[in-house]
Parts: structure tokens; C-alpha cells; sequence
């Protein structure tokens, strides 16, 4: 994929590129949107942009793909690219904005690395730009062809049917779209983004994963405001505040088509579902699919939470594995396990202290294991199940936000 020039002048340069890839993608974002503004108008994260997250998944994605041209030349790495095209159909990305960062990721290369990037390596890494980017484009295409969403053009009214609250700060919002015309597909497992005004003006994005109700025209989001800091000040949780203080029923709410990588994949195989928090929102959406289906497959639900208070879509998600034929279930509480029946117990359902211990349960070494929570959460989960013989290829996961962990192997 990459010349054999190229390749060489890459090599030679990553580890400078790499150790400055912070400073690069910190200039490149300042620049670019004191420029262009506008692009914070519901494109960009405002709350990713200040806490870094999106500044350090930029530079994951480009080192990774980097290294992954060197290391496998002759494949592509379609772990790192698929994931990243998900993520900008979300947003609805075009064509057109890949030459706008083309333009600023390399004015801040060039400033950032000086005299150090000769004419050559400059060659070399936007020949590495453009492989990436090109590849994102076809898939992209692709994406919004399947969604029915030609040219980024994804966005739907939908009315909010019925407010359920389901936990402290955690609510659900069921919708149904506002016109008859055809739905794009829904997984379980994928999100869809929500656009909405804030207070100063500006449109911001936000995803979140479709909780159930995916037949039928009615589609279920369920959000957890996210107070933000001591003082509460934006933009953290900005829109998963204003979406729990100001929506009610019967108002409207923009959409994009439901869009993710990380689905529920139909066949025999055991299935792990395992979840942290709100990571329990696609977990729902697999439930509701396994159970709509009559699925007969072995089921083993997991999940780690404060409290059973915390705990959202606690006695329905329950209720969904009780249903299931070959189904179990085990919360993890770090306080309040005791309050619950089946404490330390056997059988189909199990509730235990503490934080989630897979070597508490019978993990099948051929599972399909499908998680999402808090990184820290993720990254202990996954090397316990590797230990355990489940080989990475099975092992699928989800992130809210910039994805800055993209584990290979």
C-alpha cells in the first residue's frame, strides 16, 4: 500500500512524529477551528476538545495506522479504519472536510517538527494521510448508502413519546420518527448521534447507544446526565444535561441513522455480555434481539455497578436473561449486594460484592464477548478473559466518546 520510498522515509521519521504528535494535534485544532468556527457548530465536541479526548484519539489513529503500514504492509488495517468511519458517518463527515485537515494537521507538522521534516518525509507522511483518508472516504460512502444518508446527509426529527427515568440522573427517551418515510436498519449494539441547540447558539453532538426498541418504527435512547465538574460549568455533560432538564414528551429531537461497529453478530456461539455503568445501554439493545429472536444460544449477562439503585435497566435487562432458555445473570455492587436476594449464590442469578471478578463464573473460551464501560473497566476485563483462552478476535467493545485505546491483536 505504501511505496517502498515512503516506507522507508516514515520508518525514519515516526518516532519523532510520534513524540510530538500531542504538540501536532493540540496546534492543529487550535488553528483550524480559530479559523473555521464554524465547524464547532455541530461537527466538533466542544467537551472532547477541552478535556483533549479527541486531541489524543487523533493521535492514536494516525500513529496506529502509521505503524500498522510499516508492520503489515500488505494488509490494511481495517480494525483502526472501521471504527473511525463509524464514528464520523455519526457526525455526518463529507468528502470535502478531509481536505480542510489535510490543510491544518500539516501546516502543524511542518511547524512543529521544523527543519526536521525534510521535503521527502513530507512526501512520505502525506502519502500515509491520504491512504488513510481515502480509505475512510470509500467506507464512508459506503456507511451512508446503507443508511440511506447520501452525502452526509443523515439527520432526522423524531418525537419523544415517553420520558422514563430508570435511575438517579439516568432517563429514557422513546422516539418515533417524524415522517412515514423508510428507517434506516438498526443493530443491536450501535448508536445514533443526537444533535441539539445549546444555550449560546452553538449545535453540539452527541452519541449514544440505542437501548431497545429497535423493530417496529419506535427507537429508545437511554442517557445519563453528566453533571460535569465541582462548579458543574460546561462543557462537560452539557448535552446530557440540558437533554435531561429541558425534554419532555412530545418535544423533538434530531437524529442521525444508527451507526457502530460493535453489533451483536447472530450465530451459536455462547454470547458474553458484559457492562460497567451506562455501558449497560447496548447490552439492552443485544438482550432485546436475543429475545425477540427466540435465541436458544448460551447467554451469560455481567455487569458492575455502584449500587442496584445506580443500577439502569436493572429489572428489565433481568428480566430479558430470566426469559432466555440458556441465560444467566451476575451484578456486581460496590455497595448494596446485600440488600438483594441471591447474594454469593448459584443458579441463574447471581448478586456479589464488590467489583466485577470474571473468575467468579464460567466463562466458554469459545464466547462471543461483547463489552462496554469506563476504559480502566475494559482494559482489566479483557486481559482476564485473554488469560482465560477467549482469543482477541472474539472479544468486541465499545467506547462513549474518542476511542483511545484501540487494543490489536
Amino acid at each position: 500500500m505504501l511505496s517502498a520510498e515512503s516506507a522507508a522515509a516514515v520508518r525514519a521519521t515516526l518516532p519523532a512524529v510520534a513524540a510530538s504528535l500531542d504538540a501536532i494535534t493540540a496546534r492543529f485544532y487550535d488553528t483550524m477551528l480559530g479559523d473555521r468556527p464554524e465547524l464547532l457548530d455541530g461537527l466538533f465536541n466542544r467537551g472532547n476538545q477541552a478535556d483533549g479526548g479527541q486531541r489524543r484519539a487523533l493521535a492514536a489513529s494516525i500513529a496506529g495506522f502509521a505503524t500498522a503500514l510499516l508492520e503489515r504492509p500488505d494488509e490494511r488495517p481495517d480494525a483502526i479504519l472501521g471504527r473511525i468511519a463509524h464514528k464520523h458517518a455519526a457526525v455526518g463527515v463529507t468528502d470535502d472536510q478531509y481536505v480542510i485537515v489535510h490543510k491544518y494537521l500539516f501546516a502543524a507538522i511542518a511547524e512543529e517538527l521544523g527543519s526536521a521534516l525534510t521535503p521527502g518525509a513530507a512526501a512520505a507522511w502525506d502519502e500515509v494521510y491520504w491512504l488513510m483518508a481515502g480509505a475512510l472516504i470509500a467506507r464512508e460512502a459506503l456507511l451512508y448508502a446503507e443508511a440511506g444518508a447520501h452525502g452526509g446527509r443523515t439527520w432526522r426529527r423524531w418525537e419523544v413519546v415517553r420520558r422514563t427515568p430508570e435511575a438517579p440522573d439516568v432517563v429514557s427517551f422513546t422516539l418515533r420518527p417524524g415522517d412515514d418515510g423508510p428507517l434506516p436498519p438498526a443493530r443491536p449494539g450501535q448508536y445514533v448521534s443526537v444533535r441539539v441547540r445549546m444555550p449560546d447558539g452553538v449545535h453540539q453532538l452527541r452519541q449514544y447507544s440505542l437501548s431497545g426498541a429497535l423493530g417496529g418504527r419506535l427507537r429508545r435512547i437511554t442517557v445519563k446526565a453528566e453533571r460535569g465538574g465541582p462548579d458543574g460549568a460546561p462543557p462537560a455533560g452539557e448535552v446530557s444535561t440540558l437533554l435531561h432538564d429541558t425534554v419532555r414528551e412530545g418535544d423533538g429531537l434530531t437524529l442521525s441513522a444508527p451507526f457502530g461497529d460493535v453489533r451483536l453478530e447472530d450465530g451459536d456461539a455462547p454470547v458474553v455480555l458484559a457492562s460497567a455503568g451506562i455501558g449497560c445501554t447496548p447490552v439492552a439493545a443485544m438482550l432485546h434481539h436475543l429475545a425477540e429472536t427466540g435465541s436458544r444460544r448460551r447467554v451469560l449477562l455481567l455487569h458492575a455497578d455502584r449500587s442496584p439503585r445506580a443500577h439502569a435497566l436493572r429489572e428489565e435487562t433481568a428480566g430479558l436473561v430470566d426469559g432466555l432458555p440458556s441465560a444467566e445473570r451476575v451484578f456486581w455492587y460496590e455497595e448494596g449486594a446485600q440488600d438483594l436476594d441471591g447474594t454469593g449464590g448459584g443458579g441463574a442469578a447471581r448478586v456479589l460484592p464488590g467489583l466485577m471478578d470474571p473468575g467468579r463464573v464460567d466463562v466458554p473460551a469459545d464466547a462471543d464477548v461483547y463489552m462496554c464501560g469506563p476504559l480502566p473497566f475494559m482494559r482489566t476485563l479483557r486481559e482476564s478473559l485473554l488469560g482465560r483462552g477467549v482469543p482477541p478476535r472474539n472479544i468486541h467493545y465499545e467506547v462513549f466518546g474518542p476511542d483511545m485505546w484501540l487494543p490489536q491483536g
